[in-house]
């Protein structure tokens, strides 16, 4: 089964982002593997809370990622 997690800042994407973002991916795995990955295709989106993230030891926040 084709697996995604998709990790992005909380409150960053409406409901309609996300629904694309996840067809998206799963339009990637299908372009890949064919129709047949279509219908066990399991993709994740976690939205990571403010501050929940760092990169090189910096604890990336909503000022940091432009989105304050």
């Amino acid at each position: 089964m084709p697996f995604a997690n998709l990790k992005v800042p909380a409150d960053t994407l409406t409901p309609e982002s996300k629904q694309k973002l996840r067809d998206a991916v799963t339009e990637a795995f299908v372009d890949v593997y064919g129709e047949r990955a279509r219908p066990n295709t399991l993709v994740v989106l976690e939205e990571i809370p403010d501050g929940g993230w760092s990169l090189g030891g910096t604890v990336l926040n909503a000022e940091i990622l432009g989105r304050s």
